[in-house]
């Protein structure tokens, strides 16, 4: 009774290994063909078509999000503030929230959703058409041509986003607080411009470098091992947001405790601009 559960795990077990393994073997051959794969005009040409797939044309949602994000966070913690005489620095408390944490987060989502779906099923569908097949027979890598323009696109184009949703973010705190609810103003720009330190902003930075590179490389692998058929192709396309909204996740918690580790080690303690 116990033997068809115990193997079907066992093959379960197998099964994630043998997929981590790949996926592995996936980024390190990404890796490489980004160190010496097309040079010159011929790595432009491949990346600057992605370059606009994947931010310009994401600009438009990702400020819009950010804006009502911004927002909403403002009309939630506003009547918290107030109730301790605080409300004067809370431009600041939004401004830190959006740089280090939402705004790098909310982008590298939207993109997993926007972006990273669309690769995975127009890469898979390249491979249930045996196109991926046709740029082997013709010498061609495909991890070259199709994998590394879109990867680069991804870390190049996502601190990008994140700086337009960390900008309509603190606007969209500014709309509520300030214009609103009626806080000073210049109180608002002021404890934003106070609290909020070019650590912090490197910080966000940082994170949507690393989400980028995990959003392109989920999307180029789920595309890439996509099962036959339309079904296949759907499943590869939905796998990719799932695992790459997981990965978003879990890299920020391990990302938040490295970097904040860093801050003491050469920086020192942080202090509280509340008080």
């Amino acid at each position: 009774m116990l033997a068809a559960p115990i193997e079907s795990l066992g093959r379960s077990i197998l099964g994630k290994v043998e997929g981590f393994g790949a996926f592995s073997r996936f980024c390190v051959a990404t890796g490489m063909w980004c160190v010496r794969g097309t040079e010159g005009y011929g790595r432009l040409r491949l990346l600057l078509p992605q370059l606009f797939v994947v931010g310009v044309r994401s600009i438009p949602v990702v400020m819009l999000v950010g804006l009502f994000v911004g927002a909403v966070i403002g009309i939630e913690t506003y009547a918290q503030f107030e109730a301790i005489g605080q409300e004067t620095r809370l431009g600041g408390v939004i401004a830190l929230s959006v740089v280090k944490q939402i705004g790098p987060v909310l982008a590298a989502v939207m993109i997993a959703g926007r972006v990273g779906g669309a690769v995975s099923a127009e890469v898979g569908t390249m491979r249930v058409t045996e196109q991926l097949d046709a740029l082997r027979v013709m010498g061609t890598d495909p991890i070259q041509h199709l994998v590394v323009p879109r990867v680069m696109a991804c870390v190049i184009m996502l601190p990008m986003l994140t700086v337009f949703s960390d900008v309509l973010g603190i606007f969209g705190g500014y709309l509520v607080v300030a214009v609103l609810q009626g806080v000073d103003r210049t109180d608002y720009w002021t404890f934003s411009a106070y609290l909020v330190t070019s650590w912090d902003v490197i910080t966000g930075l940082a994170k949507s470098v690393v989400f980028g590179l995990l959003i392109g490389l989920i999307a180029c692998f789920k595309g890439f091992h996509c099962e036959k058929g339309a079904a296949g192709v759907g499943k590869a396309a939905t796998e990719a947001f799932v695992y790459g909204f997981i990965a978003i996740i879990v890299a920020n918690f391990f990302l938040a405790q490295f970097l904040n580790q860093l801050y003491r080690i050469f920086i020192g303690p942080a202090t509280s601009a509340l008080g």
